[in-house]
């Protein structure tokens, strides 16, 4: 559909250059926009699977895959009517035969594309035993405007507006559930979903009334939204403002007043108590215990440098589950990891071993999951290396304590066993720096998982904005959740720093391991406090002629900035709660 809400011209064919270059640079062209070959390739699998298509639009591979299942099985395009009468987009395969068969529901990422995206997914679950059946979320998909006012839907876009995995869309999965129970006669229904589809599957688990979901999958996943949103008091205000740009159409069509006054409201730094509330509301953490009454396997996939669902959110759920339960962690930002392997042929880990996870506990094949343990995780930038762990505290069997020493002014300090107190140093707030946490939402992440993380050359971190500290050479096996502490006197009320910990080479050249915002407000005006906050979690192996570097600024992209423009930061260590490192060791 051409952005005019017209019709296009037939499909132009797929290739299997653009197959290739999807499997090589992955789904993401920007952090707010899919590849212009994924575009291409929903559009052909969608026409060749609905029959419209005039010729052949897919390489072999693919076109093999669409003739297989069609042999086998019924493709459908329902459109699901929620309880509120919303008309949700749907997508189905129903396995010819009388044989009870399992279904995999996949309520769709949060993605302009709605279902479409992951169509080849679908092939692949049919042929492996399953039925399917895909949905859009209400209110996601393209939308455009036309001539004269109003607007007309792409056929893959649902109605209504964004919940945002809110109750709505707990009922909209209960809804499908009906649905394909009455029309599949399934033997058991499990949930399978990337990015929002992921939260939104946990959520439906939790919350069926009837406890009709038998097992979940979820890929770069969330468990506590409120730490995704407002994590250390801090807004991440740049992945929500991409997360809206996502939708497919303009915020004030895609969202309710009410939601709309939410918005405003966590991007105003106002009524945040608000925010939070509904922030736990949709947070799968708040609903463990139900998830753990109904003994629903579950599957964690996620990243070290997710941007958009920081990892250790996820780790708080996973703690707590006591069902059937494992997670990945790989290298990478959000969706990259899974990303190619959900859209096009190829190898890839990720998605290979959710499908065993699934297989095993739904379709019940005697496979290796039985025998892998709760927890396997990749370490950077190290991606032949995997370890795995029989629960997450095992990542940790040590702590080494690096304690900040007095650096000074464009100087930098060092990390060090013995205490240190005394001391300031101050920075000018108010500007962004080299040191930051990506240079671009998912894109840099994505480059991680193609194995080209980003060098940093230290020599650009200008002191002028930031603190360094550094330590003696020494190889470090860093696993687990770091933990800094620091004595801060705000220019005003409030104020922001970031915390950033790097592999520093020998040439100046240095990797980033993790990274964390903290914001502090006070009752008093430059009145000092002595703060401690985790950084996210990490596996990263420092070679033995490499050094660890601490960096504190005020500002990142990625975060709200409670600090005056261009005052001074002080941070420094107070006797008896001296500024430290904590620095898990695996």
């Amino acid at each position: 559909m051409s952005p005019n809400g017209e019709q296009n011209d037939a499909p132009t064919p797929f290739t299997a250059n653009q197959q290739a270059q999807i499997a090589s640079s992955g789904i993401w062209a920007s952090g707010t926009e899919v590849s212009a070959d994924v575009t291409a390739l929903t559009e052909a699998l969608v026409a060749t699977l609905s029959g419209s298509a005039e010729s052949v639009l897919l390489p072999p591979e693919l076109q093999e895959l669409v003739d297989q299942v069609k042999a086998k099985a019924t493709i459908g395009f329902p459109r699901i009517t929620a309880d509120d009468g919303v008309r949700l987009s749907a997508f189905s395969i129903r396995l010819n035969g009388d044989e009870p068969r399992p279904v995999v529901v996949v309520p769709s990422g949060w993605t302009p594309l709605g279902w479409t995206i992951f169509a080849y997914l679908y092939l692949r679950l049919a042929l492996r035993g399953y039925h399917v059946l895909a949905y859009t979320p209400r209110g996601i998909g393209q939308t455009f405007p036309v001539p004269g006012g109003g607007f007309i839907d792409a056929p893959f876009t649902s109605q209504g507006t964004v919940d945002i995995a809110g109750p709505n869309d707990w009922a909209d999965g209960s809804t499908v559930i009906d649905y394909v129970q009455e029309r599949f006669a399934p033997s058991r229904v499990a949930f399978l979903g990337e990015s929002y589809g992921s939260g939104i599957s946990q959520l439906v688990a939790a919350h069926d009334p009837a406890g009709r979901v038998d097992a979940v999958v979820a890929l770069s996943t969330w468990g506590d939204l409120q730490a995704a949103l407002l994590g250390n008091d801090t807004r991440h205000l740049a992945a929500v403002d991409a997360l809206v740009a996502f939708t497919g159409g303009p915020e004030e069509r895609k969202f309710d007043e009410a939601t709309r006054q939410l918005l405003a409201d966590f991007r105003a730094g106002v009524n945040l108590d608000d925010v939070r509330a509904w922030a736990a509301e949709r947070s799968p953490l708040s609903y463990i215990d139900q998830t753990n009454a109904r003994n629903i396997p579950t599957f964690y996939s996620n990243t070290w440098h997710e941007t958009l669902f920081p990892v250790n959110g996820l780790l708080a759920a996973f703690e707590r589950l006591t069902v059937p339960k494992h997670l990945n962690l790989w290298i990478g930002d959000h969706a990259a990891p899974e990303g190619t392997g959900l859209t096009v042929p190829g190898p890839n880990v990720p998605v290979e071993e959710a499908l065993a996870w699934l297989d095993h506990h739904v379709l019940g094949t005697n496979n290796q999951v039985p025998d892998w343990e709760p927890v396997k995780s990749q370490v950077m930038f190290e991606p032949t290396v995997r370890e795995s762990h029989n629960d997450w505290a095992e990542l940790t069997t040590s702590t080494e304590t690096l304690y900040l020493g007095a650096a000074t002014a464009g100087q930098d300090g060092a990390l060090g066993t013995a205490p240190s107190d005394g001391w300031q140093v101050s920075f000018t707030t108010g500007e962004l720096t080299e040191a930051k946490a990506v240079d671009e939402l998912l894109k840099t992440g994505q480059q991680e998982w193609k194995g080209n993380p980003k060098t940093y050359v230290t020599g650009k971190f200008d002191r002028t904005y930031l603190a360094t500290w550094t330590s003696p050479a020494g190889a470090r096996r860093v696993r687990g959740i770091p933990r800094v502490r620091l004595a801060v006197t705000p220019a005003g009320n409030s104020a922001t720093l970031v915390a950033y910990l790097f592999d520093l080479a020998p040439d100046g050249t240095a990797r980033i391991i993790t990274h964390e915002p903290y914001t502090l407000v006070s009752d008093e005006p430059g009145r000092s406090a002595t703060v401690s906050w985790d950084l996210q979690a990490a596996s990263y192996d420092v070679a033995a002629d490499h050094r660890i570097m601490l960096v504190v600024n005020a500002k990142d992209a990625l975060y709200s900035d409670a600090n005056p423009a261009l005052a001074t930061l002080r941070v420094g260590s107070t006797a008896g709660v001296e500024a430290r490192l904590d620095l898990p060791l695996g």
